[in-house]
């Protein structure tokens, strides 16, 4: 048995659907856990549980005529941790039209706090049932013109492969990612597995389906496994300034002036959302920076310390000795997508 319970992950059956991202998002989850643990003949402890949900439970007709039967009904869905909804492989009109009585679900089940994503046209779903309304998100560059006119209160960025929004509502964890489409989708579903099962994990997966992550700017998902739900606005709002200037230098009693509150209360309410003191999540968004950064390939220790906001490369090397058991050297020969 395995020590821990997998993510309950639902993927969003419907007719006119992809059918090699319905499939190809149920293999990657479910073998999360399973490919790699087989070849280092290590125990196997599946990550996720990975279900595929239509209306009423029937079969899913794709857009290939490859049929496919659904785990369950989405309507006795009550609660998950992650919810995918693939691309529309055929007329995105026709399909959103004929699957309307979707849409209540995926809101249903976003007030539930569940995170939500989308590869591809799988984003007019989520911005039909206005899941997107004033965030940003992305979609195929081929459907840009057609998404803007629809919905212009989303904030497309079709130049990214993977967006990552999130709410100010009360209601909703406010975690919404989406992929722009294509070869896009292995990276939405890296960043996923990194999420919630760690960077050890992702870069497994990566290896063993030999999958070279495209993600251009890393800055944008720096903080994507350090995030933890909480609905303290004024916290959240402290973590996004780290995130966005963790190569420059930050000090507590700036970060409390800057909301207003004193150093103490700033580390009181932060230990209460976060589980960590504002310098604790500075050091931990600078090393998820720098683990990135020695994966993509070749850079100087001393180039790294910088980028990452340390001028001292010892005490950089040191802290990162801490949080991985290893030196950034020893990291880079393990864990570097060029080592695959």
């Amino acid at each position: 048995m395995p020590y821990f319970k997998p993510f309950k992950m639902i993927i969003l059956g419907f007719d006119g659907v992809l059918g090699s991202v319905l499939s190809g998002a149920l293999d990657l989850f479910s073998f999360t856990g399973v490919s790699w643990q087989r070849f280092s003949d290590e125990s196997v402890e599946p990550r996720f549980n990975v279900q595929i949900a239509s209306l009423g439970g029937g079969d899913i007709r794709c857009s290939n005529r490859l049929i496919m039967q659904a785990h369950c009904d989405i309507r006795d869905v009550t609660e998950c941790d992650l919810l995918l909804v693939p691309t529309i492989g055929d007329s995105i009109d026709k399909v959103l039209k004929q699957n309307s009585e979707l849409l209540p679900h995926l809101v249903r089940l976003a007030n539930t706090k569940a995170d939500i994503a989308s590869n591809c046209s799988g984003a007019f779903f989520l911005a039909k049932a206005g899941l997107l309304d004033h965030k940003i998100a992305t979609t195929h560059w081929g459907y840009a013109n057609k998404f803007k006119a629809d919905f212009p209160l989303v904030d497309l960025q079709e130049n990214q492969f993977v967006t990552h929004s999130r709410s100010e509502s009360t209601n909703q964890s406010g975690n919404i990612f989406c992929a722009a489409g294509g070869s896009a989708f292995y990276d939405l579903g890296l960043l996923l597995i990194e999420r919630y099962c760690g960077r050890e994990i992702s870069t497994q997966v990566a290896k063993t389906q030999i999958i070279d992550s495209k993600r251009g700017s890393q800055n944008s998902y720096t903080n994507v496994t350090l995030h933890k739900p909480h609905s303290d606005h004024l916290i959240k709002h402290v973590q996004e300034y780290i995130e966005e200037n963790f190569q420059h230098s930050l000090q507590v009693s700036s970060l409390a002036a800057m909301v207003n509150i004193t150093p103490r209360t700033l580390n009181r309410r932060f230990q209460s959302c976060v589980a960590m003191r504002p310098i604790e999540y500075i050091q931990a968004v600078r090393i998820e920076q720098a683990k990135r950064l020695l994966e993509l390939g070749d850079v100087s220790i001393k180039s790294l310390a910088d980028q990452v906001g340390y001028d001292d490369i010892s005490s950089f090397t040191r802290l990162f000795k801490r949080a991985t058991e290893l030196t950034p050297k020893e990291y880079q020969d393990k864990f570097s997508r060029l080592a695959i």
